[in-house]
């Protein structure tokens, strides 16, 4: 069974979110773990997370993701800016270890112009810092486009970030067939060849979820515009074989396309009349 959901709204809680996501056909969903463009997050209601594991259980909904605020960047050259995103990150954590198997997504950051080495040493710092033994929660670094100062624009530099964290068996990384597009990877003409890069650099195990998104760039443009699927650079016959591919079918996907929720409820219905059971 295909494994897709979209980007929700956490405002009204947990079940709420699940029930929305099933009304559109979804199994699984993503949601800020807090104000996007803000730092303050909503009281945790443990009364609602029971009951939405319980509605997980019920209608098999896979892993979800939860998607860090864009305010994070570990390797800032301000210092509290990196205080700031690390009190972000370890209370997102720990509220998400009340949700048994959860993603938690989030972008590497921006250098700032003080190099790509430095941004990452930051950057595992602060996973060192956070990450925990027994944590049931995987941390995911997201494929960037490589626009501007951006860390993560290729496999080598997420690699990189991951052979310097301890407890590097917590990461994996979820791509974006966006950002990996428009940073110069050939998904359309050449998406096995990605793939066993991907494999050689990082390994396919640890690769957890997609954020299935078509493009508004053409190939290696190095910015960052979604499309709705199948109106942009990539289009549907390319994502089509995306959600079938032997390695990629059994992952969550995750639209994060300019959409309302009828425009999910489209895509999805498309996307699942494709994929091959």
């Amino acid at each position: 069974m295909l494994k897709i959901g979209c980007h929700l709204s956490s405002s009204k809680g947990f079940l709420a979110m699940g029930k929305e996501a099933l009304s559109i056909n979804a199994n699984t969903f993503q949601f800020f773990t807090r104000n996007p463009r803000g730092g303050a997050a909503k009281e945790l209601d443990l009364d609602d997370v029971k009951k939405y594991i319980e509605f997980a259980k019920t209608n098999n909904f896979t892993n979800i993701v939860a998607h860090a605020p864009y305010t994070m960047n570990p390797c800032a050259k301000d210092e509290s800016i990196r205080t700031f995103t690390k009190t972000m990150f370890q209370d997102d954590i720990n509220r998400l270890e009340h949700i048994p198997q959860s993603y938690y997504n989030f972008h590497p950051g921006s250098h700032v112009m003080q190099g790509v080495e430095v941004g990452i040493k930051y950057i595992v710092k602060l996973l060192n810092d956070t990450l925990f033994k027994d944590m049931q929660t995987t941390v995911l670094l997201e494929t960037m486009s490589g626009k501007g100062s951006e860390v993560g624009r290729n496999f080598e530099e997420l690699k990189t970030i991951i052979d310097g964290t301890i407890l590097n068996e917590k990461l994996g990384v979820c791509l974006d067939t966006c950002h990996v597009n428009d940073a110069g990877y050939d998904i359309v003409n050449n998406l096995e060849g990605v793939l066993e890069e991907f494999d050689k650099i990082i390994g396919l195990n640890k690769l957890k979820a997609i954020h299935l998104n078509d493009t508004m760039n053409p190939f290696a443009s190095h910015k960052d515009r979604h499309q709705k699927i199948g109106e942009g650079h990539i289009g549907l016959e390319a994502i089509t074989k995306i959600i079938n591919n032997k390695y990629l079918k059994e992952l969550p996907f995750i639209l994060e396309t300019p959409n309302d929720l009828d425009g999910y409820k489209q895509e999805i219905k498309i996307l699942r009349e494709n994929f091959l059971n």
